[in-house]
């Protein structure tokens, strides 16, 4: 099965950006046709992607999980801010105790490497929680000249960021839009072992079911 290991906010801080994300899913720069939503369902942050695992091995990541949860702390966190990787995929980024989170995705990550699991090469120092990806064709500008627009220092316009034809790159433009975005706090109790099935999701997307959930049982 294929398997990574979450952090998945509470309802609660799934609410608040919900509804921050309501203004740009229906902003006038056409969001919500641009951009292909993730289901709030599958919002969470993950800290170690395994990728297709033998069934064999499931039961040593589940109590190698526990065993990285064991006598850990909680902590605390806040979705805030927001970025874009390579144009295309829109991220809420995450603050608060990032020194106890990031151990806790060194610990998993070693986790699967010790059991035999893919190697994950992805750099997990930014936390995050995916809320869109761009459509295809639905940009980023091509690189090319723009038409200018008037009002240049120097008298001769400046570029159009819009690009030629007028459509702008939405991922930056949803960026913008969530640049001050600031959720609630909320304590991280427990991580998960979950389980994706591609296409089985609402919208074609994954279908993200728990298969394990680890407490964080270390004094608060």
């Amino acid at each position: 099965m294929r398997l990574f290991v979450a952090v998945r906010p509470p309802e609660r801080v799934l609410d608040h950006l919900d509804l921050a994300l309501a203004a740009v899913r229906g902003g006038p720069a056409g969001a919500a046709s641009a951009l292909r939503w993730t289901a709030r369902e599958n919002w969470h942050l993950t800290c170690a992607f395994y990728g297709d695992v033998p069934d064999g091995l499931v039961p040593a990541l589940e109590a190698g999980l526990d065993a990285a949860a064991a006598g850990r702390s909680p902590w605390t966190m806040r979705l805030r801010g927001a970025g874009v990787f390579a144009h295309r995929t829109l991220w809420v980024g995450a603050s608060g105790d990032l020194d106890a989170h990031l151990d806790l995705v060194e610990a998993v990550v070693d986790l699967g490497e010790a059991v035999g699991t893919r190697e994950d090469r992805r750099e997990r120092h930014r936390p995050h929680l995916t809320v869109g990806r761009v459509r295809p064709g639905a940009g980023p500008p091509r690189r090319r000249p723009s038409r200018p627009t008037a009002g240049g220092p120097d008298g001769r316009g400046r570029r159009d960021p819009r690009g030629e034809g007028g459509r702008g790159d939405v991922a930056a433009e949803a960026v913008r839009a969530l640049a001050v975005y600031e959720g609630p706090a909320w304590t991280v109790e427990e991580v998960l072992l979950v389980q994706s099935r591609p296409g089985e999701g609402r919208g074609g997307g994954p279908l993200y079911t728990d298969v394990r959930a680890a407490r964080l049982d270390g004094p608060a």
